[in-house]
This record gives structure tokens, sequence and C-alpha cells, in this order.
């Protein structure tokens, strides 16, 4: 740079700096904020007290909790739902100084809790929400599947134990209540109740995930819900969402193939859980030692116990049956253990309970339930009220005759003078149907149909939308199983056979049993069975009722696991074999002018993943080339085994 250059480069810089200066903004005085640097909210008029707090367990893992108190609460006892699904959301639905309106329309008996002057504290699981620690997806007991110090036994213990010690309004009695997860969630404590807990009411609990609740059905895996298991584990608050491809999930799993292979594509393997579901096709170690039945049935019961049902459940219709059987096998634990069975869909029981879709009750068959079944129970055990009269062991709402039943147990069939009589429901050439009528132990006959993978029968009628909840997109989900069978039994590969029409009342109470003589030109099968009841073909008062089709009960069965439910083995084509499960609990009457229906198939998709019809190691990696077209027979010495109720 020359001396001569440099006044130049001076005056440039000077002239830059000064139009950088004009550039910037008048100096003058912020406005002060609106917004107060922390809000103190107002609860004028609030008729409940709103308190927050991250509680410590024992290995120093906070949990949020939510807990609402009524303004003016003494002695009053406590009502504790755990849950997965976000207890700051689940408490805040309608934001309102009232706290019927604050918790109406998520909560699992909110009239009965506003009514009872219940605290109700609702606590986020560890590693979901608000709490700290890490999520595993139906958390194992302490012991091989878990070696941590914690477990959801420990959380509600230590949870229970900060309550009674911290809730001065309380009576120090507690109860827990849930629906499906939140439904396991009340049965963990009772593994080691704190003494504090008084009372529990399960609610469509998960206990089984492998035997009939929501992963698989009889080793049948049931794919679409993959969909809530990808949103629930992968992310902390769900952030996450599944998505489609397709409108008609029929397609859309059609196209990916394999459950494996549709996870694959959606990213799902980095779920933990994923990959033990993928690990654990079978019902092994891994399913048998987290079943809640077997648990609870190792030692005797100390906790009242109130298990309730949904007879047309879509997503955990095995459990709340499972767990009675189990605790009422043991004379210390049977007289804690109490039933309640209606006529809903999953939790069903908080809601509208005078219909599902077409089906209409004569009443509200869920608001009877709340008031005459569960407000007593929650008032002797946890208000110390004297019962007028010794509650009913089962609650039973019988399904046709539209009627509430109160029992000495289950599966019975009358309050007295009848017994369950198991008996068979025969397959008939003509495609007929006879009651109590065996099968020629000669007879070769049968009726045979091609299942082929490549057009698997729909469980529901098309378009088929994803497993959700919202009826303004067309997901109308949990009230499937009362959907019309009409569709099924107009396809060439599904055996339908029919009774003549009825002349005198049939009521069956308990869990059908499939007896099938089957074969296949496969190496590996399902075969679907379903119970239905047939109306008549018109009904005046209900039009669109004339010829429907109800299915009272029906499942899913994976032929490979024939002789072994761990040791899966592959089927000999064209030999004629026996396939022996049971159907979900009925409670039905098929009145006079109905006919009894049984339809036989062997997919229903995409509920349940494809069989490829080929034996796989695992049909997870099931591969296009695997899924061939079989011809399946099934012989006329197939029975279904009604639980029939006869006279003494």
């Amino acid at each position: 740079m020359t001396m001569k250059t440099l006044p130049c480069l001076l005056l440039a810089l000077g002239l830059a700096a000064g139009a950088a200066r004009a550039a910037e903004p008048p100096s003058y005085p912020g406005l002060p904020s609106e917004t107060p640097a922390e809000l103190k909210p107002s609860t004028e008029g609030f008729d409940y007290e709103k308190r927050i707090v991250p509680i410590s367990m024992r290995d120093g893992t906070k949990l949020n909790t939510v807990i609402l108190i009524p303004k003016g609460a003494k002695n009053a006892p406590i009502l504790l739902t755990r849950t997965p699904y976000n207890a700051g959301e689940l408490t805040s639905h309608n934001e309102s100084a009232h706290m019927a309106a604050l918790i109406q329309g998520y909560d699992h008996a909110s009239d009965v809790i506003i009514e009872g002057g219940y605290i109700r504290v609702v606590q986020d699981v560890r590693g979901k929400y608000e709490s700290e620690g890490d999520y595993v997806m139906n958390r194992p007991f302490r012991g091989p599947l878990n070696p941590t110090p914690v477990d959801h036994a420990t959380d509600t213990w230590d949870t229970i134990d900060w309550l009674v010690k911290n809730l001065p309004e309380s009576n120090g009695r507690v109860g827990i209540i849930g629906i499906s997860y939140d439904g396991f969630l009340s049965l963990a404590p009772l593994v080691d109740p704190h003494p504090a807990l008084k009372a529990a009411v399960p609610m469509n609990p998960m206990v089984d995930g492998w035997r009939g609740d929501d992963w698989f059905h009889h080793g049948a895996f049931r794919q679409q819900n993959l969909g809530y298991m990808y949103e629930q584990v992968v992310t902390r608050k769900n952030e996450a969402k599944w998505f489609t491809t397709h409108y008609d999930d029929y397609d859309a799993y059609l196209q990916a193939g394999s459950a494996g292979e549709l996870g694959r594509r959606h990213g799902l393997e980095q779920s933990g859980f994923w990959r033990k579901v993928l690990a654990h096709p079978s019902y092994d170690s891994f399913w048998q030692q987290q079943a809640m039945d077997k648990l609870l049935a190792q030692k005797p019961l100390t906790v009242p116990t109130l298990l309730v049902h949904s007879l047309w459940d879509a997503e955990d219709i095995y459990g709340a049956p499972a767990v009675y059987k189990a605790l009422t096998a043991r004379p210390d634990s049977a007289p804690l253990v109490r039933m309640a069975l209606g006529p809903w869909v999953h939790g069903g029981a908080i809601g509208d309970g005078s219909f599902i879709g077409a089906i209409k009750f004569r009443s509200d068959t869920a608001w009877e339930f709340r008031q005459q079944v569960l407000k007593p129970f929650l008032d002797e055990h946890l208000k110390g009220i004297a019962l007028a009269t010794p509650p009913a062991r089962v609650a039973a709402y019988e399904t046709g005759s539209g009627r509430w039943l109160a029992l000495d147990g289950w599966p019975r069939g009358c309050v007295s003078g009848c017994r369950i009589q198991p008996t068979p429901l025969a397959l008939q050439p003509g495609f007929k149907l006879q009651l109590d009528t065996a099968p020629a132990a000669a007879d070769a006959g049968f009726d045979e149909y091609v299942s082929d993978p490549a057009k698997p029968v729909p469980y529901r009628q098309r378009p088929i939308r994803p497993a959700g909840y919202d009826e303004n997109k067309g997901m109308t989900w949990p009230r499937w199983l009362v959907d019309d069978q009409r569709e099924a039994s107009g396809r060439t590969d599904v055996l339908t056979y029919t009774s003549d029409v009825l002349k005198a009342p049939v009521k069956i109470a308990g869990e059908p049993i499939a007896r099938l003589i089957a074969s296949t030109s496969g190496t590996d099968s399902d075969w679907v069975v379903k119970v239905i009841d047939v109306y008549p073909d018109e009904v005046p008062a209900q039009p669109a009722l004339g010829g429907y089709q109800l299915m009272v009960s029906g499942d899913i069965f994976r032929g490979r696991y024939r002789e072994s439910w761990s040791q899966p083995k592959a089927l000999k084509p064209g030999e004629p074999l026996s396939y022996t499960f049971s159907l979900p609990n009925a409670n039905h009457v098929f009145l006079p002018g109905h006919r009894i229906m049984v339809q036989i198939q062997s997919s229903w998709f995409p509920l349940y993943d494809r069989n490829p019809q080929t034996f796989v190691p695992s049909i997870f990696e099931a591969r296009p080339a695997d899924y061939k077209a079989a011809t399946q027979r099934v012989y006329r010495r197939s029975v279904i085994e009604l639980p029939l109720v006869v006279a003494n």
C-alpha cells in the first residue's frame, strides 16, 4: 500500500462507518413486558385443589404425580391411577373451576368419584411424560427379566406410602383403579401390596400378551397394534407418530408383506420392546414369566379386588376372566375376588353402556354397573360403609335377554337351579349345525376351501382404518367385534354353518371350545372360529338388525402350536389333525326365532399377520416366496363345544 492510497482508504472506511450508524434504529426505552415474570393462577371459586408433586421412589427416581383434592375434604379416601398416558393431560381435559368438569370424559368413573368425594391421584409411570427413569413396556417384576430393585409393585408401594403420610385430608385408605395398561398397573401392586391399599379395580387389564391380550392370540400376532407399539415406546412423550401409506390398512399391510418387514419400513427396530417381540414369537419363559394370572396365583391375595370385563373387548378380552379363574382356584384368595362382566367394548364400563354400534340394550348398562357394583365396592372398602346386603361374587350381564344376573361364581348359568353342560355343536352336511349331537367317529366327510395369502379374509368390512378411537376419521376400532359378519359369510374362503331357526332359547355361559379336525395342503395354517347369533330376517323394531350376524365369541389359533405353545412344529400336509382352543367368554341367550352360526376361515387380516402356510422358523421373517395358497379341509368330526346352561 502506498502513501497516496492511504487517505483514500481512510475516507472509504469513514464513509462506511457513517453509513452503518445511519442504518441503526434510533435508541429509545423499551416498553414494559405485559407478561408476569411468574404467574400465580387464581383459584377463586374452585371446588378442588390441584397439587403436582414429584414423588421419590426408593431408587431416587421422581415420578410426576397429580393430586386433586376436593375443597374441604376430611377423612377422604384416595383413588390412585398409574398410567403411561400423560397424567397432566388426563387431569386437565376441561379447564374448569369444577373437579367434575376437569376429569369428565377421561376418568374411570367420574360420577362415582365426584359423588364419593375421593381424593384423585394420577401418576406418570417411570420413563413417561414428566416422570424420570427408564420406560419398559409392561415392566417385568424383579427377577430374571428385571435385575433392578424396582418394578411397578415397588413404585406403587412407595407412592402410596408418600400419599398416606403427606395428605392430611385423607383417611389413610387407598384404592387403585385403571383400564387396559392402567388395569395391568392396578394388578401389579397386588403382588406385594402396601398395608394402606384397601381395594383394587383392574378394568380390562393387560394380563397375558401372548395367550389372548394385546400382542398375540394363540400365537397369531396382532399386527395392527404396531402403530400403538411404535408411538408408545420410541419417545418419552409419544411425539413420534406412526405413518400410513394407504387409506385402507388392508392395502398397506398386504403390500409390506410380513409384520417384521412392515416394522422395518417404519424404523420400529429402534424400539427395544419390538426387538423382544421379534425374538420371542412363541410362548416361552419371556411371556410366561410376565403373565399376571400366573404371578398372582403364586401367593394369597390380601386386597379386595373387583375385576371388570367387557364381553366385546377388542384389546384385552383374555385378561380379567383369566385372573378371576387363577385367584378363585385358591381357597385363601377366592373370598376377596369379585368380577363384573358387561356388554361393553374396551373401557366401555366408564362410558355410555346403552349401545354398541347397531346393537342396543334396554338401559345404560355401564351406569348401572358404576352405581350398583362399583360404588358399593368402593364404599365398603375405602369408606368402611357396611353394605345392607352382601354383594354377589359376580355381576354378569346376559346378552340376548338383556338382564343383569347376580351370581355366586363364574361361569354360572343362573342364580340357582341350573348347571353348565359342555355340549357339542356339530357340523353337518349341507353346512348345517346340530346342537347336542355328537359326530360319528367314522365320518370322513369334510368341507374345503382355498386359503390364499394374496387375498386374506378381512376382519371387518373394507376400507379398514387404523386401530384408533376417532370416529370422525372412520376409526371405529373399539366396536369391530359387533360388526355384522355377513361380509365374511358370503366369501368362498369362509365355511359357514347355520342351525335351523330356534324354537326355544339357548343359553351359554363361559368359554366355547373349538375342537377342529382339519387338514391343510401346506405345512402351517391358521384357524379362525366364530360363534354367531343370526337375527330373524326382519326385526320391525330395528330394521337394520334384520338378518344381522352378531359374533358372540371368536378367536384365532396358529397351527404350528398344535402340540406345544413354546415349540412350534410344521404340520403334515394333507393329514387330518386335531386343533383344540378356547374362545372368549360369552354370557348369551340365542332367542327363539334366531339361528346359531359358525364360521371357519384361515385369516383375519390385517388385525393378525398372515400365516404364509409354509412352515418357517419365524413368520416375522417370512419372505414373499413363502406365502402360498393352500387347500383347507374341515372334517365333520369337528365340533364347537358350547358351555350350555341346562336345568338341574
